[in-house]
């Protein structure tokens, strides 16, 4: 049975460079109506936490939350969801130093810059910013991996380093992280503490 996943799975073969049919005629049947482009699937898992904390089914809306491998990717995906392609609304998430590489691809592929919002280094940082280093920390030792925080600050390369930086980059060291904080971190905010770029994005969907 044709779901959103099925839809993702379509439209990354074709970015890969295979054959567009797949992905336009599960568009139709999924009345698929606009697109959120990320970097990553630990931004991925962060947007699907936030609609999930607010009573939200994006798939069930026509909404195909994906992860595009990088921001280097963004003007293939924009190239065939967009006005080009599939004809989607297109909306994300981008860090600042890749806002760059989103402007230069939205606009070869005709798409809107306005549904794209700036996180300030990632998104990693606005949420360990919004919820504060010591509740992180705290988030941290629940999810049984304070030893390996403890670890990880000892390392020379981590002195210096603001603690906001070393949890952001603690986040990163290990396959899956990410992705299981991107959860882990959403579901702890306060409903007025969601950092803007997410709460905007989910506003505009």
């Amino acid at each position: 049975m044709a779901d959103m996943g099925s839809f993702r799975e379509a439209v990354t073969a074709w970015a890969a460079g295979g054959t567009g049919d797949p992905a336009r005629e599960l568009a139709t049947e999924l009345g698929v109506r606009a697109a959120v482009l990320l970097e990553g699937p630990s931004d991925v898992a962060a947007v699907s936490a936030l609609a999930a904390s607010r009573g939200r089914n994006l798939a069930a809306e026509g909404v195909c939350v994906l992860s595009m491998g990088g921001a280097m990717s963004v003007g293939r995906f924009a190239h065939i969801l967009g006005p080009p392609g599939l004809g989607l609304r297109l909306t994300g998430l981008c860090d600042e130093a890749e806002a760059r590489y989103y402007a230069r691809g939205l606009e070869r592929a005709g798409a809107a810059h306005e549904g794209f919002f700036v996180c300030a280094a990632d998104l990693e940082d606005e949420l360990i910013r919004a919820l504060g280093v010591g509740r992180v920390e705290e988030l941290v030792r629940e999810e049984g991996d304070l030893r390996a925080l403890q670890t990880f600050l000892h390392q020379p390369a981590q002195q210096g380093r603001t603690s906001q930086q070393q949890f952001r980059r603690f986040l990163g060291t290990k396959k899956g992280r990410k992705i299981r904080y991107g959860h882990v971190l959403v579901e702890a905010l306060e409903p007025d503490r969601v950092p803007a770029p997410l709460d905007d994005l989910l506003a505009g969907l």
